[in-house]
């Protein structure tokens, strides 16, 4: 008769490992068993067999949650590089160069404006490709590039991007964006020290945009004011436009603006400006696909 091993009997199998994640994600047992489709007793059961096998609890039970802890945290760490390691794995077996997903992240003053034209052509050269388009913020895609979530972002720099490889793609200018009856609409040059007695409206502060344009007037010895913050560019555009203020827009969004309600103007002297770069882990396999699509970002 075989023995079996008592190591045999202590291991954890995959379903655990996904079970426990899906768990500590959501802090609910009630929730994570909704989204895996699988009762919660079922998924109870599964966690206090994973905390029989490791003999310490991994959850800390509350009435209405669930919290990690201290060997939760470690477990979840371990089990997402288990869960990445299996994703490259099966995407470098599978590489072909041609087939696969590119998941793009992007924040919201840069994504409806450069990525469309971007993601028409790709598609078109790679028929067979999948592109999942992400929208958020410069942190939370810097976290999700991290995690593996994303396989890479576009951003404006500066960057705080530990281990993460960054790219700068190209560099625009932000152009003022003035209604049509302001007193500096006709002038024939626009100086930043025009500027210091109008009220801004810009971004809240979540959006880098507005960090770049402080960034600037500060360099000048001007600290521009801001009236009224909006979470939306296009919002930004409207505002202006019915003379709450006046702000700057990145040339790209100035391009797709078809609107007669409102001007936009250069700066004279040295322009304010942002750089674009693409952003992406290292540390993650990066299919033929994934490294075409940096190429045509360059392009």
């Amino acid at each position: 008769m075989r023995s079996v091993h008592t190591s045999e009997s202590r291991s954890m199998d995959f379903d655990q490992l996904k079970y426990f994640v899906a768990v500590a994600e959501r802090q609910s047992f009630t929730r994570a068993a909704e989204v895996l489709g699988i009762s919660q007793s079922a998924l109870s059961r599964s966690i206090q067999k994973l905390e029989e096998d490791l003999g310490q609890p991994v959850l800390e039970r509350k009435s209405r949650s669930v919290s990690l802890t201290d060997a939760g945290i470690l477990l979840q760490a371990r089990a997402m590089q288990v869960f990445s390691i299996l994703e490259d794995t099966k995407a470098e077996i599978t590489d072909d160069g041609e087939s696969g997903r590119v998941r793009v992240g992007a924040i919201p003053t840069i994504a409806p404006f450069y990525l469309p034209d971007v993601l028409r052509r790709f598609s078109k050269e790679f028929p067979r490709a999948s592109l999942i388009v992400q929208e958020n913020t410069t942190g939370a895609l810097l976290k999700s590039c991290t995690q593996g979530e994303i396989d890479l972002a576009i951003l404006s720099l500066p960057v705080s991007a530990r281990y993460l490889e960054v790219e700068e793609l190209f560099e625009e200018e932000l152009l003022l964006v003035l209604p049509l009856d302001h007193q500096l609409a006709d002038q024939p040059q626009i100086r930043l020290s025009d500027l210091e007695s109008y009220p801004f409206v810009l971004l809240d502060e979540a959006h880098c945009l507005s960090d770049n344009i402080v960034s600037f007037c500060r360099a000048k010895s001007f600290q521009p004011v801001a009236v009224e913050r909006t979470s939306q560019l296009v919002m930004v555009q409207e505002l202006v436009s019915l003379s709450h203020g006046i702000s700057m827009i990145p040339e790209m969004a100035r391009e797709l603006d078809h609107s007669n309600r409102r001007i936009y103007r250069s700066l004279t002297g040295k322009k304010p400006t942002r750089k674009i770069a693409v952003v992406w882990n290292p540390y993650r396999f990066q299919s033929r696909l994934i490294r075409a699509f940096r190429e045509r970002l360059k392009k």
